[in-house]
């Protein structure tokens, strides 16, 4: 079995070999030097768009803190552990994204767990023509638009719809819903 690396010492090992300081880092990814030495030192989950950032400022792949450090034998089962899973905050921490699906169907396939508090509200940009995605309401209720359509979805209610164009998906009622989002991309030009 294994598991995705632990980020904070590749991203120290980068900043060495660049010769750059934490403020250095910081100064060049947007990242607070406190944030960067927590990640370093392994004491904090940062975002995936922390480490996003972190990744671009010290040109490396972000694939490389994700991919497994060994491939397991076939006969065994990979495994990433809640901590290990790439986690988005939106709205303001409204609503949180974790991302399931492996780096490598990054475009093509993904999948991801939605919370969304009361209020919660996640908008997208159209994606690559011919995406679709499809949206099943685990818990509570959702309100998805697509274009001009709207569908209030219920618990244990799936919807699918066009996401090459303007997209919303909204929690108007009071309590948290969860809900589980595939995105299968459309052929690209």
């Amino acid at each position: 079995m294994s598991e995705a690396p632990i980020p904070g010492p590749l991203l120290r090992q980068r900043r060495k070999e660049l010769k750059w300081t934490l403020d250095d880092l910081a100064a060049h990814s947007g990242v607070s030097r406190s944030m960067v030495s927590q990640i370093e030192r392994s004491e904090t989950n940062p975002t995936f768009a922390t480490l996003w950032n972190l990744t671009q400022a010290l040109n490396i792949d972000f694939s490389d803190l994700t991919t497994p450090v060994a491939q397991p034998p076939k006969n065994s089962i990979e495994t990433t552990t809640a901590d290990r899973t790439p986690l988005i905050q939106a709205d303001e921490n409204r609503v949180s994204l974790r991302i399931l699906s492996p780096t490598h169907l990054s475009g093509k396939t993904e999948w991801y767990e939605l919370t969304f508090q009361p209020g919660g509200h996640l908008a997208s940009t159209p994606h690559s023509l011919g995406t679709t995605e499809h949206l099943t309401v685990l818990s509570g209720q959702l309100t998805t638009e697509a274009g001009t359509a709207t569908q209030c979805l219920n618990q244990g209610t799936t919807g699918r719809y066009s996401a090459d164009l303007n997209h919303h998906i909204r929690n108007l009622g009071q309590t948290t819903a969860t809900a589980l989002l595939v995105v299968l991309a459309g052929d690209t030009p």
